[in-house]
């Protein structure tokens, strides 16, 4: 089975392989020739936050999930444990469904249009190479993130689970508790559901920051014909307060609304500090008030236009953007 990328506890990558644990000593032992729990789990923390995170969008979620998988890892008797990994994936993705549940229900009350939280991926000299990004633009993408909103709880896990992470279906099998035959169709549905939702499209990534900042560089002028020149006609501006920041509260729709709206804004805009970076595998513009995250605004292009805007101003969805590590 081919190694796929999991978004680490620290926003980092790292590779799993769907392969069975091996005694290749990097387990740990707690003296005694026994592994030790805690190595054994910090071995697959990653693994585990990639999965929790797809599930639930959020990254705060996603760590309160593996924290709670952690309790229960060492606070249950392991002698029967063979697969670690195995075990852990199935307690996790168990977890995440039942918090999505609940999250869902929750989300009917939310104010306004909801978005998934964004996780910085600019990893400065750690960067994965050109394929390995790739996989982790496709995998955490808000625009991937956002369609999977649309699935089931387990559509989803089925779809993270073989999709993300490449899990052969008798093991996703088991991590639901379905028949393997319930398991390919849950993935067939998920996966036509996707790809008929998500966007069709790759930008290269200096096209992406050289649209992003023509598009700041129109706004912040005031310049409208220039930025309509941007957007596509049925453009959507997407944007996630919670009811706990000034974002439009409906999806605006159309060129011209959605010009006339950051032509409005941007002079208000201009006095905070402004980063580029990279959001979920994707440029986006960051903006900060006295060092505090405030906004970050993301595009997606396609055929050399903006098709839609997301905006995430909910403050409780931003304390993770500033992590330390350098802008692009």
């Amino acid at each position: 089975m081919d190694s796929r990328q999991a978004l680490g506890w620290d926003g980092t990558v790292a590779t799993e392989t769907t392969s069975t644990d091996e005694a290749d000593g990097t387990d740990g032992t707690d003296g005694t020739g026994e592994p030790d729990e805690t190595a054994v789990f910090e071995r697959h923390r990653s693994i585990l936050t990639g999965v929790a995170y797809r599930m639930l969008g959020r990254f705060a979620d996603a760590e309160d999930v593996v924290q709670e998988a952690w309790l229960r890892w060492s606070g249950e008797g392991r002698a029967d444990v063979r697969e670690p990994r195995a075990y852990l994936v199935r307690i996790t993705t168990r977890l995440a469904i039942d918090r999505l549940r609940q999250a869902q229900s929750r989300r009917e009350d939310y104010v306004g249009p909801w978005l998934p939280e964004p996780v910085v991926t600019d990893y400065g000299p750690a960067a994965p190479d050109t394929a390995e990004r790739a996989v982790l633009a496709d995998s955490v993408s808000l625009a991937v993130l956002v369609v999977l909103e649309s699935l089931s709880p387990l559509e989803r896990a089925v779809f993270v689970l073989r999709e993300a992470f490449g899990f052969p279906f008798a093991e996703i099998a088991a991590v639901l508790d379905r028949s393997e035959a319930a398991v390919r169709q849950l993935a067939g549905r998920a996966r036509r559901h996707v790809e008929e939702r998500r966007p069709r499209y790759d930008v290269d990534p200096a096209e992406r920051r050289d649209l992003t900042e023509r598009f700041l560089a129109a706004a912040g002028g005031g310049d409208m014909e220039a930025l309509i020149g941007l957007l596509a006609p049925d453009v959507r501006l997407v944007g996630d307060s919670g009811g706990k920041a000034k974002a439009p509260l409906r999806i605006i729709e159309g060129a011209d609304k959605v010009a006339r709206f950051f032509i409005a804004v941007a002079g208000d805009a201009a006095r905070y500090e402004r980063r580029i970076v990279e959001i979920n595998g994707a440029v986006a513009l960051l903006v900060l008030s006295d060092g505090k995250p405030d906004l970050v605004l993301q595009l997606e292009i396609a055929d050399g236009t903006v098709r839609s805007v997301h905006i995430m101003r909910n403050p409780d969805k931003l304390g993770g953007v500033v992590s330390g590590r350098p802008a692009l």
